[in-house]
């Protein structure tokens, strides 16, 4: 499959981004990213899933546990075509994903000070979530926006294997430590 091309202004709005968040870092504390090569090692892994999705088939997708916008708002910066719900329960970080997309201009981007569990369903294509909780669990918490077509792509780290067991329609690609799980008709009852 060929590569995911990029917006042309993607590379610009990144550094839009990484200045913000290291200045708001300075105060707030959302991060771990301190610098700006930190920055830059999350947005290259937070698009890095691109190489393989469908992208052309996504026009919804929910993130889960946003953060400081690792992965969503820069899967939201990459995919100007989807629409992204971000959900963020902690307000600190859902004030800077506000403060990004407005000065992003992000048109494809809601901001939800939410947990996923609590919000009333919608049908999405893809469902991403980044160092939140374990396989099982997610997939729990957001069974009511799955349905046979949607991809869930989770974040994970070394446990990965041992997290999925059980579990079929299992895809994992990995890149240094990283390991991106791909789940497809997930039975998510």
């Amino acid at each position: 499959m060929a590569a995911y091309s990029l917006p042309d202004t993607f590379w610009q709005d990144v550094d839009t981004f990484t200045t913000l968040l290291l200045q708001y870092n300075q105060t707030h504390n959302i991060s771990g990213a301190k610098s700006k090569e930190v920055v830059l090692k999350n947005v290259e892994d937070s698009i890095y899933p691109l190489e393989y999705l469908h992208v052309n088939e996504i026009k919804s997708a929910i993130d889960i546990g946003t953060g400081a916008g690792f992965p969503g708002l820069l899967l939201a910066l990459a995919l100007p075509h989807v629409h992204f719900t971000l959900f963020e329960p902690i307000a600190k970080k859902s004030a800077f994903l506000h403060l990004a997309k407005t000065t992003l201009e992000l048109k494809n981007v809601d901001i939800a000070t939410n947990r996923v569990e609590k919000v009333a369903p919608f049908k999405v294509d893809l469902i991403s979530s980044r160092a939140v909780t374990n396989t099982k669990m997610l997939v729990k918490l957001c069974k009511h926006f799955i349905d046979p077509s949607t991809t869930l792509l989770f974040y994970k780290g070394e446990l990965v294997e041992e997290e999925i067991k059980g579990l079929s329609n299992c895809q994992v690609y990995q890149r240094d430590k990283r390991y991106y799980l791909v789940m497809k008709d997930v039975d998510a009852a």
